[in-house]
């Protein structure tokens, strides 16, 4: 086989196309294609990633068998506290699952980078690098660098994120619904233990949520509107301190700002289709959630194990092969669309500020947290 001939070729190798990437080495010629630049972490106690994942117990388990898990450093979720805006709470304990934790937070850069040095000497990676032209033929994807180097592949993967530069080339619609909100994160030290309690407030300016990482500092997210957005980043990092503490009620005490405030917009996104002519969707590129349940990069995730145990399991047969793509598609259809649904109708039921409809929202929250078969039912779905 020429040098430039692969049986699949993935287009961006963020965490989800890194790890697919690694979990098709041992079986398929694999070129990773990736724009930016891979830098590794200092992991000194100064340098603290502001994007901060949880992953799922069952993303654990699919890292672990890549070889890449546990990471360097890491959080750990044994309790979640949610509270309404109007006296609703839930609370769930990983003691309800008979399990350790409920998931476990993880800094993106450091994930990130462990990925890569385990996928150096086993697929071809071309980086920096980026895509000028792609051909899907009957036979082969042609994709042609801007190098002018080109590749002849049987499948390509699109893992470059919710614009994706290979899923629109080759044509596939994407429905992006603005939430109007971005997501503005930061990391602190907290003055008091967090306890493993990744903690969650609906509120009037948003989803606030603070997740615990190592030696008690937390990471937040707070999906607020635009405005309210740009006046949290505008503020100092004490200011900013001051704020995220008393929009928590100052559980944890006081807090020091340990990174910048950063800020990404939000958005539900749904390809029309994840398989097309020799081509697959993987992570962002097929999908977008709110990340009010943090699902996102685990949603990622599944698609890379789901896409990977199809492959894996046909070798000796065209990756490429329609059957094959439709198969990986349907087994992705439902966990996907069930994830977005809840996460979508949780930010739309506690953005409506109609004063007959709080109480109503938070009255299910209790009822939930009260009912325990439901409850536990939640939990197998959402820390799965």
């Amino acid at each position: 086989m020429n040098k430039t001939e692969f049986d699949i070729a993935i287009v961006g190798g963020g965490l989800v196309g890194a790890s697919l990437a690694l979990a098709l080495a041992p079986k398929w010629r694999v070129v990773l294609i990736e724009r930016a630049v891979q830098q590794l972490p200092s992991h000194v106690d100064t340098d603290w990633d502001n994007r901060i994942y949880a992953i799922s117990p069952g993303s654990q388990t699919f890292l672990r068998s890549l070889g890449v898990w546990p990471p360097v450093r890491a959080g750990v979720i044994r309790q979640m506290d949610v509270r309404g805006d109007a006296g609703g709470a839930i609370h769930f304990d990983a003691l309800d699952l008979a399990a350790d934790a409920l998931a476990t937070t993880v800094e993106n850069r450091s994930l990130q980078s462990t990925l890569w040095q385990a996928l150096a000497g086993r697929v071809e990676l071309i980086n920096p690098a980026e895509l000028q032209a792609v051909r899907f033929g009957a036979d082969a994807v042609q994709l042609t660098l801007a190098d002018g180097r080109e590749l002849s592949t049987k499948l390509a993967v699109a893992a470059d994120g919710a614009h994706s530069w290979l899923r629109e080339k080759a044509g596939i619609p994407f429905s992006l619904q603005p939430y109007h909100q971005c997501g503005v994160v930061a990391n602190f030290d907290c003055e008091r233990p967090h306890g493993d309690i990744a903690r969650q407030w609906f509120r009037a300016d948003g989803i606030l949520a603070w997740l615990p990482l190592p030696a008690n500092r937390i990471s937040i997210v707070w999906s607020t509107n635009d405005e309210h957005a740009n006046e949290l980043k505008a503020l100092s990092p004490t200011e900013l301190a001051q704020r995220v503490a008393a929009a928590g009620g100052r559980v944890l005490g006081s807090l020091h700002c340990i990174t910048p405030a950063a800020a990404f917009p939000l958005a539900l996104g749904r390809a029309a289709k994840v398989n097309g002519l020799r081509l697959a969707l993987v992570g962002d590129a097929a999908h977008t959630v709110h990340p009010l349940a943090g699902q996102g990069v685990n949603l990622g995730f599944g698609d890379a194990k789901a896409l990977a145990g199809v492959l894996n399991a046909a070798v000796g047969r065209d990756p490429g092969d329609a059957h094959l793509l439709a198969r990986y598609a349907r087994s992705r259809a439902e966990d996907v669309l069930r994830m977005q649904m809840v996460c979508d109708g949780l930010q739309k039921l506690f953005s409506l500020q109609y004063p007959l409809l709080r109480p109503l929202r938070n009255l299910g929250l209790n009822l939930t947290d009260g009912a325990g078969p439901l409850k536990r039912l939640l939990m197998q779905q959402a820390f799965r």
